[in-house]
């Protein structure tokens, strides 16, 4: 399932497309639905309270036979797990610096995967986003660094995490398209005909 409908896809593109005609930098979109499966999280954390469970149910009632404990437990495990499949409800109870770093290790694995590395003046710019996690990045190679400080891409970060918290995917990518696309044209503007050595669609995963 797409988070963004083919016209919401064509124009992104189109917008890409408009900002790398007045730059020699090179913008990639990508887009995530997570990060991460966090498999793990539908067996931990029940377990975990689930373990929890007798101190509290024996204080509550001293004289609770062994053996509803252990049902009560069992129950407990076996309801949590159950909600806890429901991937909004089991990415909501990862630690947010486990999320965000996770988030982070797959952008910088997209930008090699996706040969941001490879331009010939390294130029590559990639605009990553992250659904599950409302995690967004800009991440820039050394060409556009050595002009462009990093903090420069952190309004252009907060407004494309607000627009994906409201469910404006498709808004923050245009926005945030069309000002790295002013951003880079102020310190790399066309000098020749475009090369368009990386792809302009948005790539899904």
């Amino acid at each position: 399932m797409s988070f963004l409908s083919d016209t919401e896809l064509q124009e992104i593109a189109s917008a890409i497309e408009a900002a790398e005609r007045k730059t020699d930098g090179e913008l990639v979109t990508v887009i995530a639905r997570a990060a991460d499966p966090y498999s793990y999280i539908p067996v931990l954390w029940p377990a975990l309270i689930a373990l929890a469970l007798p101190a509290p149910l024996l204080l509550a009632w001293p004289s609770m036979a062994a053996e509803h404990v252990y049902a009560a437990q069992i129950g407990l495990f076996i309801v949590l797990e159950i909600l806890l499949l429901i991937p909004a409800a089991k990415v909501a109870v990862v630690p947010r610096s486990v999320k965000h770093r996770r988030a982070r290790r797959l952008a910088r694995e997209q930008f090699i995967e996706q040969g941001l590395h490879r331009t010939r003046d390294r130029t590559g710019v990639l605009v990553f986003v992250s659904i599950a996690e409302r995690y967004v990045e800009i991440i820039a190679d050394a060409g556009i660094n050595d002009k462009v400080p990093t903090d420069s891409w952190d309004k252009m970060v907060g407004a494309f995490v607000a627009d994906v918290r409201a469910g404006r995917v498709a808004d923050g990518f245009l926005a945030v398209v069309s000002a790295a696309g002013d951003l880079l044209a102020e310190h790399f503007p066309r000098t020749e005909e475009p090369k368009n050595e990386l792809p302009n669609r948005v790539v899904e995963i």
